[in-house]
């Protein structure tokens, strides 16, 4: 199933009709996001820190925390994963070791960053950037170490908001240069830059939606228009659920009741659809007695 969902996205992203990528920080949103018809789905990292660690992502999290994400994940659906991996969690050797973990543990892309460690979200002031050469070898470690060459390495530079475009670009064809199957230039502040990183770099590009962040939100349609391989929404649904939890449990807590927010709560039989009790009822009925 692995190997299937890789060749999916890496088919997917060469398209470059601007794939929409929701994010997940946790299965149940993931089957979510396979109900509602989503062909791929990110586990994010500053999803992760935020929800399980309650803390902002400042790299935070860790390697096995990732791993054991993805692999519930790709347990739970069988979407193709797009991996945030931070910075490799180290040096080149460190990332040969992500890249072989997060394989095995059913990832179909795996993101890594150019921040110096500890990184913090690309929209966050006060970022640095490691040398370009000693990121070209952590592409390069991360290229030998994956098994299934559908596996995508997914270059991401943070170098716009500190040396500007044309050094990000710079950084972007060095790291394709090295093997990356996908990059990243995060963090562009107009359409006008969205439209030259597409242009510029000849492999797939990632565009990053981030409600309230640097970049403008751009529809799917104008970035498919450009040549985008795909578009992430992070975050959207961590922004959605803080917001209606806050609400809700608000509402509780002033009015010691839900019953002026209950538009905003799925109903009982709607929760246990998502996590697919139907067919847990099935299979315990199979093999009752």
């Amino acid at each position: 199933m692995a190997e299937s969902a890789r060749r999916r996205l890496k088919e997917r992203l060469a398209a470059r009709d601007a794939l929409l990528i929701p994010g997940a920080a946790n299965a149940m949103t993931a089957k979510l996001i396979e109900t509602l018809g989503y062909e791929a789905v990110y586990l994010t990292g500053a999803g992760v820190t935020n929800m399980s660690l309650g803390m902002p992502d400042h790299g935070l999290v860790t390697l096995s925390e990732i791993a054991e994400h993805c692999r519930w994940i790709a347990d739970a659906t069988g979407l193709p994963i797009m991996v945030d991996a931070d910075t490799g969690f180290g040096n080149p050797v460190n990332t040969w070791r992500t890249v072989r973990m997060l394989e095995r543990a059913g990832a179909s892309a795996i993101q890594l960053e150019d921040q110096v460690f500890p990184k913090k979200c690309g929209h966050f002031a006060g970022k640095e950037v490691i040398p370009a050469a000693e990121m070209v070898q952590k592409i390069r470690a991360a290229v030998d170490a994956r098994h299934d060459g559908d596996l995508q390495i997914v270059a991401r530079t943070d170098a716009r908001a500190i040396d500007g475009l044309e050094a990000a670009l710079e950084r972007a064809e060095a790291f394709v240069e090295a093997g990356a199957d996908v990059t990243f230039v995060e963090a562009p502040t107009s359409r006008d830059e969205l439209a030259a990183i597409a242009r510029r770099l000849r492999v797939p590009q990632v565009a990053n939606m981030v409600h309230g962040g640097k970049t403008p939100i751009v529809p799917q349609r104008d970035l498919a228009s450009m040549g985008f391989g795909c578009v992430l929404y992070a975050n959207a649904a961590l922004q959605a659920a803080l917001l209606a939890t806050e609400r809700v449990l608000g509402a509780l807590r002033r009015d010691g009741s839900l019953e002026n927010v209950g538009e905003l709560l799925a109903g009982f039989e709607e929760r246990q659809r998502a996590v697919a009790k139907p067919f847990f009822d099935a299979l315990e009925a199979k093999y009752r007695g």
